[in-house]
């Protein structure tokens, strides 16, 4: 790979499982030297593949008694897979993350402390890749931090943030809001509209980027949480209501939430008996009407609001604008409305559509319901396929309950949804880039071939604080909604920008992109042609370098040739057509070679682009590391310890020290220009790892 690229991993420890992603991007420093006006105003631009996103089940929540273990029996096959992706000579430099969730915060502090211990020192002692804060970097995120990160995605995704001109939603509103349900929890991140966002600025996060121009991008985002409220933790608490209720000695309580014929524990496994010895069996019967009922409880609508409106289980949240504000939904949100009940695509969401398909499937037997699955899926996705069906119309429930009377979604073709006469069912997906989409709610999976993961979103803050600012620009990440400085709960980006390399990578940059063409696309033929093509670019791509490769074959010829002998016409022939090609006249070659021998002739020493391309991992590194990996440069030129001028995070994400992680480029070095390697500073490799407090 170029040295253009900079790369990140993140791990994503969910409460069912964890998944790790590998991201690339541009070098930001780089790319401000070549770049239009749109890509100037645009964030850095960053990519991934499929085959680059792997998870594992169970998550590292189930480590709680045992965290030794997590490391060889959970850790270790994901970091092998991000080592198997990230180029060898960019893994020191490539910051790692590891951030848990809602599994998490259920643990005891104890439990979650032990836990990130482990995989602080076992991340240290097998890999090489960035790691100097593990308290900020390997932690458990809250809830409200998790939306913030869906919500920057999304609209990086969308194009929300490059062209806000092309989203104008009306009152000069022009992202969207972004819904996120898992396992254990919920979250909702959104911009309310102007009124709501002055009235209601003390609860609004100010969420700070920089554009590849260096000019700061911010934003005011309200974002919340509800722990509980995932797919699974509003199961256990609906089967504990149903136990409640028919508690009295009933060996088989009767659940509306399940396709009729089905029978299962309380805890959900499959009961093929007629009963269970000293147990309860839930028994399906198949009504999705009272299922809906039965689970609107769990919302919470009654629990008292100390500061209105409220949304979710008194939970404070400004009024939503349906005419601006237009909601995307993700991981269940998405899962629930297509899976078993026959959507695919990207979809715009009709409540009227599902609500039949939804019905339809709850009021099978369950018999016929295997039955289809076993004829449509091969038998090693059978149990998987079978769970799903299983708890489909549960889930179908708890989503429209939380959708439409929790959070006020608007249900289309019912409801209004938007100005007279726009049929928002019609809303398209791929057209958001370009005009926006109107649909008050839109499940998605994907957008532009990338999965919406709200762990893109502390990627894009990485790569866009590693671009150098335009004046006083004030650091990247989120904090209090505190306008002109740092507030003392500010997060950062946990990178730094860093002085671009003076050598010229333009060759190199198309390489890569050729060579990523030509591997996904060409046969091992072509991929050859290429490659050969990419060495000859490399190798007459300076004027003095095309001049050094003419004098090593005039030295050959003149060897090859006796004194006094005449040239061939070949020969001839051939150093005319080199003249041509490596820009000599061939009137002053002619005189060089026929006029003096050739030991008084000899290359003069010029400035040579060789040095600028060492691969001596102890020269200059400047600009070449990643921003945590990347010590700071003094105004007398010295290097000062990496781990200084790091501020700290506890688990919760509090920040427990605020100076900026943002170190500044001193005045004179701003216009330097080209430096020889041999006065180029050299990077320090300090044999002492940054501490890792205990909390």
């Amino acid at each position: 790979m170029g040295k253009r690229w900079r790369w990140g991993v993140i791990l994503d420890a969910g409460s069912s499982g964890t998944r790790v992603y590998v991201y690339k991007w541009k070098d930001p420093a780089k790319q401000q030297k070549d770049v239009d006006d749109d890509e100037l105003q645009s964030l850095p631009k960053l990519k991934t593949k499929d085959e680059w996103t792997k998870k594992i089940r169970p998550g590292i929540s189930s480590f709680g008694a045992h965290p030794e273990d997590v490391g060889d029996e959970h850790l270790k096959q994901l970091l092998d897979h991000a080592l198997s992706i990230v180029p060898e000579d960019k893994i020191v430099d490539t910051p790692f993350f590891l951030m848990a969730t809602a599994g998490m915060r259920l643990l005891p502090q104890g439990q979650q402390h032990d836990i990130l211990d482990q995989v602080c020192t076992y991340v240290r002692q097998n890999t090489q890749f960035s790691l100097p804060d593990c308290s900020h970097q390997i932690r458990v995120i809250p809830g409200e931090t998790e939306g913030l990160y869906g919500w920057i995605a999304t609209n990086y995704l969308l194009g929300g943030f490059d062209k806000p001109e092309s989203h104008n939603h009306g009152k000069g509103h022009h992202t969207y809001g972004f819904l996120d349900m898992g396992g254990a929890s919920a979250q909702i991140a959104f911009a309310p509209n102007s009124t709501e966002a002055e009235k209601h600025a003390n609860d609004l996060k100010l969420l700070r980027l920089r554009k590849v121009s260096g000019q700061a991008d911010e934003h005011q985002v309200f974002t919340a949480s509800w722990l509980g409220f995932g797919v699974n933790q509003a199961r256990g608490r609906y089967v504990d209501a149903l136990e409640d209720k028919y508690e009295g000695g009933e060996t088989e309580i009767p659940d509306p939430c399940m396709p009729r014929g089905l029978r299962t524990t309380p805890q959900g496994d499959l009961v093929e008996s007629a009963s269970v010895d000293g147990g309860i069996t839930l028994a399906g019967t198949g009504k999705f009407g009272k299922c809906l009922l039965d689970t609107y409880p769990l919302l919470g609508k009654d629990a008292p609001c100390e500061d209105e409106p409220c949304l979710l289980n008194g939970q404070h949240v400004p009024a939503i604008d349906f005419d601006v504000n237009h909601f995307i939904g993700v991981s269940e949100y998405w899962h629930t409305t297509h899976g078993v009940f026959g959507g695919s695509g990207n979809k715009a969401y009709d409540f009227n559509t599902y609500q039949h398909h939804v019905i339809d499937f709850c009021s099978q037997n369950w018999e016929d319901i295997e039955e289809a699955v076993a004829t449509h899926k091969k038998a090693s996705k059978n149990k998987k396929e079978i769970k799903n069906a299983q708890e489909a119309c549960f889930k179908a429930s708890w989503l429209t309950n939380v959708l439409h009377d929790g959070i006020g979604i608007p249900r289309v073709g019912i409801e209004h949804t938007g100005p007279p006469g726009l049929n928002a069912s019609q809303g398209v997906l791929e057209d958001a880039q370009d005009t926006g989409f109107l649909d008050p709610f839109q499940p998605v999976d994907e957008i532009d071939h990338i999965e919406v993961s709200w762990t893109l979103g502390p990627m894009v803050l990485y790569a866009s604080g590693q671009v150098p600012p335009t004046g006083s620009s004030l650091a990247v990440g989120f904090g209090s909604n505190v306008k002109d400085k740092i507030p003392p709960d500010f997060q950062h980006a946990g990178s730094n920008y860093t002085l671009g390399t003076p050598e010229d990578d333009g060759w190199s940059d198309a390489a890569d992109d050729i060579i990523e063409t030509a591997t996904s696309s060409g046969g091992p033929s072509f991929l050859f042609f290429i490659l050969t093509m990419l060495i000859l670019a490399f190798l007459l791509r300076h004027r003095e370098r095309r001049r050094r490769i003419f004098g090593w074959i005039g030295m050959f010829s003149r060897r090859r040739r006796k004194p006094g002998s005449p040239r061939t016409a070949f020969r001839s022939g051939t150093l005319a057509i080199a003249n041509k090609i490596f820009g000599r006249s061939s009137a002053g070659y002619e005189r060089v070679m026929e006029e003096g021998d050739f030991a008084q002739f000899e290359l003069g020493d010029v400035e040579s682009d060789d040095s600028d391309h060492s691969g001596s991992s102890e020269g200059s590194r400047l600009g070449q590391t990643s921003g945590l990996a990347t010590p700071t440069l003094n105004m007398d030129g010295r290097f000062d310890d990496p781990r200084k001028g790091l501020s700290g995070f506890d688990r919760s994400g509090l920040a427990v020290r605020t100076e900026s992680r943002e170190r500044l480029v001193p005045p004179h070095m701003l216009s330097a220009g080209r430096r020889s390697r041999a006065t180029s500073p050299t990077r320090m490799k300090s044999s002492l790892a940054p501490t890792y407090e205990h909390d």
